[in-house]
């Protein structure tokens, strides 16, 4: 029984972090199925790229000409066209310097791409946004300035919105970074050009289509840009941590086996040890099914209370795994992280029966006569 036990909470406890792990990423990675990110191609090569516009991006951005064919391409998906730096800031008087991610976005686009927790879109170029993480590790709130560049050369800022917490992205990651106009960050770094294009893809549409269609457009004679789809780079993810809880819970299934051999060694030395006992039940009337059945609810005992015992203990080790390696718990109580001890305990249960069978079999085929000479 303590071998079924450990075997379940092998199978069980990994199982729940395997899930609880997949959840996890999940919820970060939530925001950022439904798009299809364009970067500049940043492989070697040269020539001329007809798809981009006639001049390859040597300098490693796409061009208003680019994002215009992107655009007719994707149509009547959304694209957004996102400029990206990174500069000194400083966050009150008296407070420290800090270096923080600037992202550049027409006012048109923010709120289709960016949800807020706090104060409101900003349209105007005094304005700005700031990430969740940004806003707490800063103490800043919706009103405070920030002032860009050495000694705010580049002009002072009002936050005018926190931005939800975006996790894990694809896209942009805003966490920890401030959100400004387009015309603010052309102005302020004389840029017109973009680091990226974010392809928002409508509900009912395939990525993977727009993917090609971008790639067929964009890359004709030269690889000018490189296309990446979220949904599948989602999917592979996913897929690979599946097989790595596939693989952590058949190691759990190999203990789980051995105990079974431990109840099959067990069995079969009751069946041994009570050989007169049999025979005495066979000599009275005692059918061969009932000898059968005796023998299987044993091995059916130490399978039930057994995987019973040790789908409690999956649950416990589960919640201290979750703990220590995720630090949270918040996905243990969830439907599917009961499916792996679910399905640990039965597996508990049939390996149990499964090697109580033979030795159940063999007790119920013995001679009655040689059962009772049996000393």
């Amino acid at each position: 029984m303590l071998g079924i036990v450990i075997g379940v909470v092998a199978i069980a406890s990994m199982g729940i972090l395997g899930n609880s792990l997949v959840l996890s990423v999940s919820d970060s990675l939530h925001t950022v199925g439904d798009s299809v990110i364009v970067s500049p191609y940043a492989g070697g090569g040269s020539g001329f790229g007809q798809g981009g516009g006639g001049v390859r991006s040597t300098s490693l951005k796409i061009t208003d000409q680019q994002f215009q064919q992107i655009q007719r391409a994707v149509a009547p998906n959304i694209a957004i066209p996102v400029l990206q730096t990174s500069d000194i800031m400083k966050l009150g008087v008296g407070s420290d310097t800090i270096v923080a991610p600037i992202y550049g976005l027409n006012p048109d686009d923010v709120s289709k791409i960016l949800n807020l927790k706090a104060g409101s879109y900003s349209r105007s170029d005094s304005g700005c946004l700031v990430g969740s993480k940004f806003a707490d590790d800063h103490n800043v709130k919706v009103g405070s300035r920030i002032s860009i560049g050495t000694d705010g050369d580049k002009g002072t800022l009002r936050v005018t919105g926190i931005i939800e917490e975006r996790g894990i992205s694809f896209d942009i990651s805003t966490d920890s970074a401030i959100v400004v106009t387009q015309n603010w960050f052309d102005n302020t770094y004389n840029r017109s050009d973009y680091d990226t294009v974010v392809v928002k893809v409508n509900q009912g549409v395939d990525s993977a289509v727009v993917k090609t269609t971008i790639e067929k457009q964009m890359n004709k004679r030269d690889k000018v840009v490189s296309v990446m789809d979220s949904k599948a780079t989602l999917a592979t993810i996913f897929s690979a941590f599946g097989a790595i809880t596939t693989f952590v819970s058949a190691i759990g299934g190999i203990s789980m086996i051995v105990a079974g051999v431990s109840i099959f060694n067990i069995m079969m030395m009751s069946v041994t040890e009570r050989i007169k006992e049999i025979g005495i039940m066979r000599s009275i009337g005692t059918q061969k099914r009932e000898i059968l059945s005796m023998f299987m609810y044993e091995a059916a005992i130490l399978g039930i209370v057994g995987s019973i015992i040790g789908a409690v203990l999956s649950i416990l080790a589960g919640y201290a795994v979750s703990a220590l390696l995720l630090n949270t718990t918040k996905y243990l109580f969830v439907w599917s992280s009961a499916i792996p001890v679910i399905e640990g305990a039965c597996f508990g249960i049939v390996i149990s029966l499964a090697c109580g069978i033979y030795p159940a079999w063999r007790a119920a085929n013995l001679n009655p006569i040689d059962a009772l000479r049996h000393e």
